[in-house]
């Protein structure tokens, strides 16, 4: 390869802020010392961590509870001596999971507030308990009545408590006979006022003890899958609240009463439609009593919410966090067929592609939880890459565990942090740093983007993303709702907050009326209206519908591109996501210098002046290159904007 003078590393990629950090839920999980919160806190910046999301979890003592003195005591020890080490620190917004309860105390507060559903009979109800009422009585298509009924439904969420001694690993945490501290009561998160007391519980009472850090060392709070039904549902509800009818009816535009059998029974007509309309509404529902208030509350108190939603390919709940994020966990992603198979794996591409289109300069993900305790540190790397290539630039290893006595290894491992088995080795500390390089990339560069998926914002189409990706063809979800909304749609594509989509993909029986007309003046060749998710575009065509973009000499399936601008440079991820060697030739767009990084290293390791290099990558390395001497303000004006938004994300 001819020899050229090489790019220039910015000196933020080798040096990024701690914001960038490895920023790992931190399990407060036995009884807490102050001299340990600071020794464990010195230990995690030592090894390249700079921020942590601090966890109240299972294995806490009865006398430091959830929003107690005791525990906002030693709150305050860790977050001050955070802020001394200027480290970034999220808050988590619940005593367990999910969030929305304040650890039982919504309930205790008020008995009215408890989770409730709608609950089906097959007769007329004699005398119903106080807190319960007939909603409506229906006929059956088959002949027969039923009656559905509103009440609360006893669902519950994990609590912080053990409820016997702990002192052997046996112990199951979570006892056949719940207890109020082992399983605290669900609270109704469909009601409006039993949101507000969660808030008022928990989020204000987070801004009257460390007020002085929000926004500075306090960037954010994680609420953490927030589930309409609670934990257990134990009488087979379907979501709902008192009076949920009239906002359904409101929703839809129509009576939706004859059709509540449906929710039950697969036989009734249109059954799935109908439960696809009242899942719609819910959603509606719970973006309203739900995400916005604690959006609106995050965004008044100079902190971002982040966190996310209980289903893996939501796009519609996404866009209320200012960080959007997703979850992990599992093992359901996985090198080789569980990279792409599952529906978990499109999360973190919907996390990346609600903050492009919603101009958020984080998102977010939680990754690791429950993959079990003999995970190789090389498939801690693989997740960690495999989100990375996908845009995430807010990395949350799940867990950090402050103690593993008894019980408490086993609960949700990996323990990836002081008492895991590579924590002194120096490779692991390389491996922090190249992610917080990564992150800061991701969050600063602009996303050589060109096509958009366009889909319903809680049906992500995995087989049709899998196609893509299998191609090297980058691309965004894009939420039907922005085709009549901001985006414009022109001859040349769709052009939305900074992205111009040169082509749209989409399964068309799954998009509404609306969104497929808002297509109309998109040139044809710039189109793929599938039938069904199996048949796939036409890569060749696809590929001429875009800018020249890198590609390979030949089909590599296991191998991930993603190319992003930053200032005057291109930079390339290449990830190799199979579980067998890659190698190729990767041809460049345009002649230049190119130059590969040592991400670990923050250096070129080799430069060149091409438009094809050599790549061979082992089974999960992921390979950065950067190509310099593209003359546009493109990528200036970019990292402008992107630098405002992140301080607007905490504003």
């Amino acid at each position: 390869m001819p020899r050229s003078k090489p790019p220039k590393l910015p000196a933020g990629f080798v040096h990024p802020p701690n914001t960038y950090s490895l920023t790992p839920f931190w399990f407060w999980n036995d009884r807490l010392e102050e001299e340990e919160i600071i020794r464990q806190i010195d230990a995690f910046t030592e090894r390249g961590i700079y921020g942590f999301v601090l966890h109240p979890r299972v294995g806490l003592p009865e006398d430091c509870g959830w929003m107690s003195p005791r525990l906002l005591g030693f709150m305050r020890v860790a977050i001050d001596h955070a802020a001394r080490r200027r480290m970034q620190v999220i808050l988590y917004d619940e005593g367990m999971y999910p969030s929305g309860s304040c650890a039982g105390q919504v309930v205790a507060e008020n008995s009215e507030f408890a989770c409730r559903g709608l609950v089906l009979l097959d007769r007329e109800p004699a005398d119903l308990p106080d807190g319960q009422h007939i909603v409506a009585r229906c006929s059956r298509a088959e002949g027969t009545s039923v009656w559905v009924i509103d009440r609360p439904i006893g669902s519950w969420i994990r609590g912080l408590h053990y409820t016997a001694d702990d002192s052997t690993r046996s112990l199951d945490p979570w006892p056949a006979r719940a207890t109020p501290e082992s399983r605290p009561p669900a609270a109704d998160l469909l009601n409006p006022d039993a949101v507000a007391c969660f808030i008022r519980l928990t989020y204000d009472r987070y801004h009257h003890h460390f007020e002085d850090h929000f926004g500075k060392t306090i960037t954010a709070i994680f609420t953490d899958e927030p589930m309409v039904l609670g934990r257990g549902n134990p009488c087979d509800a379907r979501p709902g609240t008192t009076d949920i009818l009239s906002h359904v009816n409101a929703f839809l535009g129509y009576d939706f009463t004859p059709h509540l059998p449906a929710l039950w029974h697969d036989d009734e007509p249109d059954a799935e439609r109908h439960r696809d309309n009242y899942r719609r509404a819910i959603r509606h529902r719970l973006d309203t009593t739900y995400y916005r208030p604690l959006r609106n509350w995050c965004a008044d108190h100079r902190v971002a919410l982040t966190g996310h939603p209980a289903n893996p390919d939501d796009l519609g709940h996404l866009r209320y966090f200012h960080w959007p994020g997703q979850d992990a966990i599992l093992d359901f992603v996985y090198p080789g067929e569980r990279a792409v198979s599952r529906l978990e794996s499109t999360q973190a591409k919907a996390a990346a592609s609600v903050a492009v289109h919603y101009r958020r300069q984080r998102n977010a993900n939680e990754f690791m939880g429950a993959y079990g305790h003999d995970v190789p540190v090389s498939l801690y790397r693989f997740v960690a890459y495999w989100l990375i290539v996908r845009g995430c630039n807010l990395l949350i290893p799940h867990a950090f565990f402050y103690s593993t006595r008894g019980p408490r290894i086993d609960e949700c491992p990996p323990q990836l942090g002081p008492h895991g088995p590579w924590w002194d080795d120096a490779e692991l500390t390389a491996f922090h740093v190249a992610c917080q390089r990564l992150s800061w990339l991701n969050a600063l560069a602009h996303p050589c983007v060109h096509v958009a998926l366009i889909c319903p914002e809680n049906d992500v189409p995995v087989r049709l993303s899998r196609r893509l990706f299998e191609a090297q063809i980058d691309f965004h979800y894009l939420d039907e709702r922005h085709l009549h909304g901001d985006a414009h749609v022109k001859a040349d594509g769709v052009h939305l907050a900074d992205m111009h989509y040169h082509a749209v993909v989409a399964i068309a029986p799954s998009l509404s009326s609306t969104a497929i007309n808002a297509l109309g003046s998109l040139d044809r060749s710039r189109t793929w209206l599938l039938d069904h998710e199996s048949s796939g575009p036409d890569i060749a065509s696809l590929r001429a519908a875009l800018p020249p973009h890198p590609r390979t000499s030949e089909p590599q399936p296991w191998l991930r591109l993603r190319e992003v601008r930053l200032a005057n440079n291109d930079w390339l991820f290449t990830f190799n996501e199979g579980l067998e060697p890659i190698a190729t030739n990767l041809e460049f767009h345009r002649p230049g210098s190119i130059a590969r990084i040592d991400i670990a290293k923050g250096r070129l390791i080799e430069a060149g002046l091409s438009d094809r290099v050599a790549l061979h990558l082992e089974p999960g390395e992921l390979a950065l290159f950067l190509q310099g001497t593209r003359r546009s303000l493109t990528g200036v004006a970019w990292v402008a904007r992107q630098l405002v938004r992140g301080l607007a994300d905490v504003a």
